[in-house]
């Protein structure tokens, strides 16, 4: 199943180096985020969409293409909300990175001692770490397999309405009485494992995860725009309205589709709305000093990959892939109507930004730039020798 999701999108790569040397030689930017972004519009595969991009040297820039809606029209800009799904996942994890580093939680800390003595847990689930469930190697599944689920996912096939109600709420922590783990040991993308998280950090400090997205991300990093009560955030009634895409199947394309709401376990993991903007300040976050040292150390911790591998080798909450020549370290983010994606280059010093009003799977406009604006600084370097 698809929605809050993180690891399912298609990222092809350029296969020409044409369009980096044309960047190279040109430094039109405009001209490239048009090339990727405008062929979207024109097939009405979303009715709009941001691009925000950090350069090498500090420079951030915003696109905005189509409207947050029909009729209304507004235009999008890099002011313009987003719910930006599992990309809620890299906030809520670099919350727990931030209070590992305090001593408030260790990251070979158990389920056992996590969680109340009331929760039954299987032994398998007694032996799950903190640091697995951020990196997703807990063996947890994507969610429980449950009738209702089933039930409630084909539901959302035809009317768009969220499916994950039995992971927002407390009888999500039955189904670790009876879990066995897989034989094999690797990164199995799991909303219940953070469900999990968002309720262990809620026990451990009394606080919601808002109230300790504020604390220790959003209010250090200046993120006005960033937060898990929508409603609460400026410019909230402009927000971009998500629309049919790819998903759900039985809705037209284009046609709008409810917004997901949660109030338990999975805020944390997939309910942020942000903006290019503030997406942009926090990617910049994790490349150069913000003038708070534990936080740049919290941040830099997050990238360190914990599960190598050839293809989306894990850190906390980022993925990392070998894009063309490029390393890239990333998250993507699927919800009601709307796809995100955030890509850090950090050889570069690089970031790309991209959020539709649309659910639509492929995700190339962010790779591709990523791995654009890497081959043509390469390029460059190379041609000054």
């Amino acid at each position: 199943m698809l929605c809050a999701c993180g690891t399912l999108s298609q990222t092809p790569v350029d296969t020409s180096s044409a369009a980096s040397r044309e960047f190279a030689a040109s430094g039109d930017l405009r001209a490239q985020v048009d090339s990727l972004a405008l062929p979207l519009l024109a097939a009405k595969q979303t009715p709009g969409l941001v691009v925000g991009v950090l350069q090498g040297d500090g420079q951030k820039t915003t696109f905005g293409y189509g409207v947050t809606d029909n009729p209304r029209g507004d235009r999008i800009s890099g002011d313009t909300l987003f719910a930006v799904g599992s990309v809620s996942k890299g906030f809520i994890a670099e919350v727990t990175v931030v209070l590992v580093h305090k001593g408030v939680f260790r990251w070979d800390e158990t389920l056992a001692t996590l969680l109340p003595s009331t929760v039954p847990l299987s032994a398998d689930a007694r032996n799950i770490t903190l640091l697995q469930l951020v990196t997703h190697t807990s063996g947890l599944p994507r969610q429980m397999q449950s009738v209702e689920i089933l039930t409630a996912f084909i539901h959302y096939l035809f009317t768009g309405e969220n499916f994950y109600h039995s992971l927002d709420n407390e009888t999500m922590l039955d189904y670790l009485a009876d879990f066995h783990k897989p034989a094999k040991v690797e990164p199995r993308y799991s909303n219940l494992g953070y469900a999990l998280l968002d309720y262990i950090l809620r026990q451990r400090t009394g606080k919601n995860v808002n109230q300790l997205l504020v604390e220790n991300i959003t209010q250090p990093l200046g993120l006005t725009h960033t937060g898990y009560n929508q409603q609460l955030l400026p410019g909230y009634a402009q927000r971009a309205i998500g629309h049919a895409g790819d998903q759900p199947k039985f809705i037209r394309r284009g046609q709008p589709v409810p917004d997901w709401h949660f109030s338990s376990c999975m805020v944390g993991a997939a309910g942020l709305y942000t903006n290019a903007n503030d997406l942009l300040t926090y990617a910049q976050a994790h490349m150069r000093s913000t003038g708070y040292p534990a936080l740049d150390c919290a941040l830099q911790d997050s990238l360190t990959v914990r599960f190598d591998r050839t293809k989306q080798a894990a850190a906390i909450a980022w993925i990392v892939d070998d894009v063309g020549n490029q390393r890239i370290t990333y998250q993507v983010g699927f919800i009601g109507g709307y796809s995100s994606y955030i890509g850090l280059d950090l050889r570069h010093k690089t970031a790309v930004v991209v959020l539709q009003n649309s659910f639509n799977w492929t995700n190339n406009i962010g790779h591709r730039l990523l791995q654009r604006l890497g081959e043509a600084a390469d390029e460059k370097a190379a041609a000054s020798r």
